[in-house]
């Protein structure tokens, strides 16, 4: 073996003979994997000995990279189409060079598993020779290898380009790869292949650590926002993530993750639009994101104030303020989800229903599993099986060529959460009670069911005993998902609106640029009535700090309009119901009937046999509070 391929002089020599004469010399990248498989010992004229994984150690290797093929899955989507047109593979590996997924042309799909371009098989480069997935595993770069130039002569009939795909910390995730026929031009593969990277890279960097700051940068304006973004992390003054533009934007290599940034790359910057420079002297746009400063880290060991040691998320920039009684309704809701139990959230618009199904999700053991959210009544109502279910190749007008899985489908193994349940149509819900009866869902358009496993919480602001006993929602179905109904509180209902208000301000803009409140504002800030809830504080306290300058103390008169003109409570007393004594009577057992059972509006309605609205307009938003 090796006196066919002893010296890089005679391993060239038989490269350029295998080219054809007046073939100039390979790119260098191409060069230096020859040199590399030739002092391996490798010989370029077998056939490459490769041991495909068992059926045992394949699922190990998809089950641990699950969370990048998950991320990776509508980039290889969007590029199946060009995969198909040029016959053509779209193919993942994972670290190692291990295909987990290829998607494409069936025709040119046989051939390649001919040479072993299959998933479960490795193709780093110490075992396949040259080829682009194992050198740019080597190379950490984008590269192309057409025909000729792959190392072992059964490779040459395909033409590759492939890329690395980074994490925050420069660690390879994996690699992407457009595979086609050697004989057919594969045009702009590369950089169609390196925009699909960008992308994928881009939201890898969305989920960024507690208590970070976020700088995103461009020489074009309009490009922030766009995976062409530059993108660094900052934990305090040290770099703890970055994508490849953000680092090549301020000439900085991947060693400075983990370094301090000093200088003009420092974190001393205010939070907002910025304007910088790169290496060269030429502008850069750019805004910084995320809280001035992390706060104090507790041992992984210690739960969060008020929290029981249960494994609940403690508390961070991102986490929900949430007052003790609802930490309690959180702690039960993760023990539900736990055993398999559906989960019914209830309350206003706006009081934070999705807030506290994702707390429960990053809570409990599918948190590394896809949170999957649904707006049943934002979904199209002639699609909305599709959406939910999946449909195969074909099966309506407008369908996309490959099918789609389905939003059920897509939570596999985490959390499904559907939100507006109420508002779902009446021939819909006998498939989702099948759905969730038998663990499986047919597609539309398909003959054969697929099994499917995830957690499910519903969310509503109706009151859907009631839509039960109207016919407007089926029984079957609300006694399936309403094994345990949790309901959050308005806002007006909430002992802890000041601490509320002061934990929403520091998570905004202001405080960062030393804006502050006055007691003042702060307490008409609490007091006043938000019929939009959490969202719309949330919101006014946004506009506040957009409005205000930098080191100025907001006081009443910064306050919209209306804000102190409705206080949550006050002296003035509730006036006489002008209907006489009657009323009054009436009224005061509504109120006795609130008290007798905890302040839950459906089962004082259900007591006294009146309906819901009712007594939530007579005796709830007409009440002060004590």
């Amino acid at each position: 073996m090796q006196s066919r391929v002893s010296t890089p002089r005679t391993l060239l020599a038989a490269r350029r003979q295998a080219f054809g004469p007046g073939v100039a010399e390979p790119p260098p990248p191409i060069l230096r994997s020859w040199e590399r498989c030739a002092a391996l010992g490798l010989d370029f004229g077998t056939r490459p000995r490769i041991e495909p994984l068992s059926s045992v150690e394949m699922r190990a290797a998809f089950d641990r990279n699950e969370a990048l093929r998950r991320r990776c899955r509508p980039e290889i989507e969007a590029l199946h189409a060009d995969a198909r047109a040029t016959g053509g593979l779209v193919i993942l590996t994972d670290a190692g060079g291990l295909i987990l997924d290829t998607l494409g042309n069936d025709s040119f799909a046989g051939r390649a598993a001919q040479v072993a371009l299959r998933p479960g098989v490795p193709w780093s480069e110490s075992l396949t020779g040259t080829n682009a997935i194992g050198t740019a595993l080597v190379e950490r770069r984008a590269v192309e290898v057409r025909g000729a130039e792959h190392y072992f002569e059964p490779h040459r009939i395909l033409s590759c380009a492939a890329m690395p795909i980074l994490g925050p910390d420069g660690a390879v995730l994996g690699i992407l790869d457009l595979t086609g026929p050697a004989g057919i031009h594969q045009g702009h593969a590369l950089g169609r292949v390196g925009l699909a990277v960008d992308a994928i890279e881009h939201r890898v960097l969305d989920a960024v650590p507690a208590g970070c700051e976020v700088l995103r940068l461009h020489r074009d304006p309009a490009l922030l926002g766009t995976p062409r973004e530059g993108v660094l992390v900052f934990e305090g003054r040290r770099i703890v993530g970055a994508n490849r533009h953000g680092l090549a934007l301020l000439g900085l290599g991947w060693d400075a993750i983990g370094a301090e940034a000093v200088g003009r790359h420092g974190a001393d910057l205010a939070p907002g639009p910025l304007a910088l420079r790169d290496v060269q002297g030429a502008p850069l746009y750019g805004r910084l994101q995320g809280a001035s400063a992390p706060p104090r880290r507790r041992p992984a060991a210690e739960p969060a104030p008020g929290l029981p040691a249960t494994g609940l998320p403690a508390a961070g920039p991102e986490a929900p303020i949430l007052d003790p009684a609802t930490q309690k309704l959180l702690a039960r809701a993760v023990r539900l989800i736990e055993a398999g139990i559906p989960v019914v959230v209830e309350g206003e618009t706006g009081t934070g229903k999705e807030v506290f199904a994702r707390a429960a999700h990053a809570a409990c053991a599918r948190a590394q599993k896809p949170f999957v959210a649904v707006n049943c009544a934002a979904l199209p109502e002639t699609l909305i099986e599709a959406e939910l279910f999946g449909y195969e190749p074909g099966a309506f007008t407008g369908a996309a060529r490959h099918g789609a899985k389905g939003l059920l489908r897509q939570a596999e193994g985490g959390l499904l959460f559907l939100d507006e349940i109420g508002d779902m149509p009446l021939a819909l819900q006998s498939r989702l009670l099948r759905a969730l009866q038998e663990r499986e869902v047919l597609p539309v358009g398909g003959t054969r069911p697929v099994p499917v496993d995830f957690a499910l919480i519903c969310a509503t602001h109706r009151d859907l005993f009631r839509m039960v006993e109207g016919g407007a929602f089926r029984a079957d179905l609300y006694y399936r998902i309403a094994s345990y109904r949790v309901r959050l509180a308005p806002l007006r209902d909430r002992p802890d609106r000041l601490a509320l208000v002061r934990g929403l301000w520091a998570r905004t803009d202001g405080p960062a640029r030393a804006v502050s409140l006055s007691p003042s504002c702060e307490a008409a800030l609490a007091e006043a009535t938000w019929p939009g809830n959490l969202r719309q504080l949330a919101a006014c306290l946004k506009a506040l700090a957009a409005l205000a300058e930098p080191g100025e103390v907001l006081d009443l008169d910064a306050l919209p309009e209306g804000v102190t003109a409705l206080p949550m409570r006050g002296p003035a007393p509730r006036p006489e119901p002008a209907t006489g004594r009657l009323d009054i009577l009436a009224n005061e057992a509504m109120r006795a009937a609130l008290a007798a059972h905890g302040g839950n509006v459906s089962r004082a309605a259900r007591s006294l046999g009146i309906s819901r609205s009712t007594l939530y307009r007579r005796c709830v938003t007409e009440r002060p509070v004590a």
